[in-house]
């Protein structure tokens, strides 16, 4: 018999991500929102040419941003991002409060 992890995607996600609240510029190739929020208006991350390709990472990390949304996805708990990667709870909760303000401010799709 397997078990089924009970854990939600994401720990204190004020609202689901749901394709109908995708910005037009949402990246069909890659699949995701990472892709399609406009980091740099968020001071938590830095993109910096030569670090990680140039990927946007949380700041003083080498820790990319899609990293830490696709583990989450993939079912991992905020407490286990932070065993397997060098981040902090407080870096995450940044993370998911500026993507749940990223989506309030874009136009649902119809």
């Amino acid at each position: 018999m397997s078990r089924v992890r009970k854990t939600p995607r994401f720990e204190k996600s004020p609202r689901a991500i749901h394709r109908s609240n995708l910005p037009k510029s949402y990246d069909k190739r890659e699949g995701n929102l990472v892709a399609a929020l406009d980091w740099s208006q968020y001071p938590g991350v830095e993109s910096i040419p030569g670090k990680v390709s140039g990927a946007w990472v949380l700041k003083g990390t080498r820790t990319p941003v899609k990293v830490v949304f696709e583990n989450l996805e993939a079912g991992m708990t905020v407490d286990e991002v932070i065993e397997q990667f060098p981040v902090t709870r407080e870096q995450i909760e940044g993370l998911m409060a500026f993507v749940a303000r990223s989506l309030e401010t874009v136009p649902a799709h119809g």
